[in-house]
């Protein structure tokens, strides 16, 4: 085989833009939306080519559980107010002796 050439078949010269070689591999994963949470999204863009990448990484979501023992530091220093509804729950799901329905189970 001659030098430069590809089996004989053509001249092969390594030009730059032979060697620049671009690999822009990104994972991606493929999500479902109800309309409205789409629409949320997209009203939720800064500027038309933010993409929706971009606005869930910059988004935040306020933490809204309370673990074991922050409920019984707040029961504590007496600021864990619970309402009946709430203690009747709590008291059921003791008897029940089961863990809670897990959330994410039914999506």
């Amino acid at each position: 085989m001659a030098e430069g050439t590809d089996r004989g078949r053509w001249p092969l010269r390594l030009t730059g833009a032979l060697c620049n070689v671009h690999n822009a591999h990104m994972s991606v994963k493929t999500i479902s939306l109800k309309l409205e949470a789409y629409n949320r999204l997209r009203a939720a863009r800064r500027y038309s080519s933010e993409s929706f990448s971009q606005v869930v990484l910059r988004a935040t979501w306020p933490e809204d559980t309370v673990t074991a023992g922050e409920l019984l530091a707040l029961a504590r220093t007496g600021h864990a107010r619970l309402s009946d509804e709430e203690l009747d729950r709590v008291e059921a799901l003791k008897r029940r002796e089961t863990p809670p329905e897990d959330k994410w189970a039914s999506r």
